[in-house]
């Protein structure tokens, strides 16, 4: 390794030690500055970075829950390790019989700094987020990424004693998995072997809508993208291209999804906040997003029963607020608390 690229990745590593504050409102165009330590073989496509809070290639049989935590748009997915330990920790006996699961969907510009394999799987620096394909070394979606992650887990000769995954992501990876519990093929193996799934959605930009109406109607009428994907069920990409928008909606509606919100994530100026028409068609804010979102859905025929929709009280865009918050607490690890008197 030559000098210069020693000292860019020691700065990088810097970089990436900012408080979570600093992080949300630095731009997303630098390469990450740490790479995850373990690697998934996405079948013979592609290699994913990741980390894993026990070396999940050999059995684990007291294993009895998975969390999958999902960074947002920097990549950053030590960042995001750490606060999923951290929370881990705060559940008490409830996380001790858990296993961690970051997974870190990287950039070319990643790739490039760090010299990494050309198997290594990257996208463009927004693409993942809507499970749009791999740019190398093949096409594949980040949805099928976590679908090799959840095959994984279904593996009983590995995992016997496995009885619940949750999927969770915050602000980028919050847009990952409310568009994956949409779309997403990785529960089923799961399911057949009764292993049961949810979702944790926190505080993303926008979400996929299954009709043409939106919250400011104004807004998308001059908006002529507003409905296609991520926003909308026009223009999907591979992944889900063939089930029609109706199918795709039953799909998520039977699915278990909580919606956590921060009351103090009201900032329409929020540097990090997806300010296209596309997105503001859906509201001002990610907090007034969310909640029309979830009165949109309850509101259709049938309703949202497998759906919740949790205040976080006097949290911003803050991921590691979130996590290790009550509500955060009680959606990964079922802790107690979460809206409950004392």
């Amino acid at each position: 390794m030559t000098a210069l690229k020693s000292a860019l990745i020691a700065c990088l590593a810097l970089l990436g030690g900012l408080a979570w504050a600093q992080d949300e409102t630095a731009p997303n165009r630098r390469p990450v500055a740490v790479v995850a330590d373990a690697r998934l073989a996405v079948g013979d496509r592609g290699i994913l970075p990741l980390y894993v809070s026990r070396p999940w290639t050999k059995p684990q049989p007291d294993i009895t829950r998975a969390v999958l935590v999902l960074h947002g748009r920097l990549r950053n997915a030590d960042v995001y390790y750490d606060t999923a330990i951290k929370s881990r920790d705060a559940a008490g006996p409830a996380g001790a019989t858990t296993l961690l699961v970051v997974p870190q969907f990287l950039a070319d510009l990643d790739v490039e700094a760090h010299g990494l394999p050309p198997e290594t799987l990257r996208w463009t620096l927004e693409g993942w987020q809507g499970g749009d394909a791999a740019t190398a070394p093949h096409p594949v979606s980040s949805f099928e990424a976590l679908d090799a992650i959840l095959a994984h887990l279904a593996d009983r000769s590995l995992f016997p004693a496995l009885t619940e995954v949750v999927v969770a992501g915050h602000s980028g990876g919050g847009q990952v998995v409310q568009r994956y519990a949409i779309a997403g093929q990785g529960e089923a193996a799961l399911t057949r072997r009764q292993v049961a799934v949810r979702y944790v959605v926190a505080n993303p930009s926008s979400y996929a809508y299954f009709s043409a109406d939106r919250p400011e109607p104004e807004i998308a009428a001059a908006c002529p993208g507003y409905d296609r994907w991520k926003y909308g069920m026009a223009d999907r990409p591979a992944y889900l291209a063939t089930p029609t928008p109706s199918e795709l909606e039953r799909t998520y509606v039977a699915r278990r999804v909580i919606y956590l919100l921060g009351t103090r994530d009201t900032d329409p100026n929020h540097p990090a906040l997806d300010k296209s028409c596309m997105a503001r068609a859906q509201g001002p804010t990610r907090y007034v997003r969310g909640h029309s979102y979830a009165a949109v859905m309850a509101a259709r025929d049938g309703g949202t029963p497998n759906h919740r929709l949790w205040d976080v009280a006097g949290v911003g865009h803050n991921g590691d607020k979130m996590f290790t918050s009550s509500c955060g607490l009680k959606a990964l690890f079922d802790v107690p608390g979460c809206g409950e008197a004392p």
